[in-house]
């Protein structure tokens, strides 16, 4: 699919490495809005650079906006978001409460033949820089470069969630335990 051609009624970019993407936790807020024509697929992409992603409470991923070596390229997929389907995806990432920050990212095509397509600029959801560093330091400085399957098995959905704290809080408390 040509992206300049979505572009004409969508307005962003938007990479998704975790419970977005297809077959995982909250992906049926990405399928809402397809089938509401806010958004639509563009394919699987892979990061220029690499970023730790990593696991917080509950399962959830983080991508943590710390390049370097070290890290990985981090596998996902690009969506083609209106204005009303970037609203609903901030709102679930927690924008405005400081879950996670919304910051340009490259990004290139994973081919079906191995190789890769054009650059491509889009954003991605990082981990609000407020305990980016500490999330990192409290997953020892390891990350992966692809939200799998078999991490998705550690997410627990918000409504499954203490309601005793904020996610905020669960997350000071993650980043101040030890692992």
């Amino acid at each position: 699919m040509e992206i300049s051609s979505t572009l004409e009624t969508k307005q962003s970019l938007i990479f998704s490495y975790g419970t977005l993407k297809r077959g995982f936790p909250n992906h049926n807020l990405m399928q809402n809005l397809i089938s509401s024509n806010d958004a639509v697929y563009l394919g699987k992409y892979l990061t220029v650079d690499e970023f730790p992603l990593v696991c917080g409470p509950y399962g959830v991923p983080f991508l943590l906006n710390l390049p370097g070596p070290g890290r990985h390229r981090i596998h996902g997929e690009l969506y083609g978001v209106s204005d009303r389907g970037l609203a609903r995806i901030d709102d679930l990432e927690g924008i405005t409460i400081g879950h996670y920050e919304r910051l340009p990212i490259r990004l290139v095509e994973e081919k079906n033949d191995g190789g890769e397509g054009g650059l491509v600029e889009a954003e991605a959801y990082y981990a609000h820089r407020s305990f980016a560093e500490e999330m990192w330091r409290r997953n020892g400085m390891v990350g992966f470069g692809k939200y799998t399957e078999e991490k998705a098995k550690e997410y627990l959905r918000r409504d499954d969630r203490s309601k005793e704290r904020s996610f905020l809080e669960e997350i000071r408390l993650f980043v101040s335990s030890s692992s």
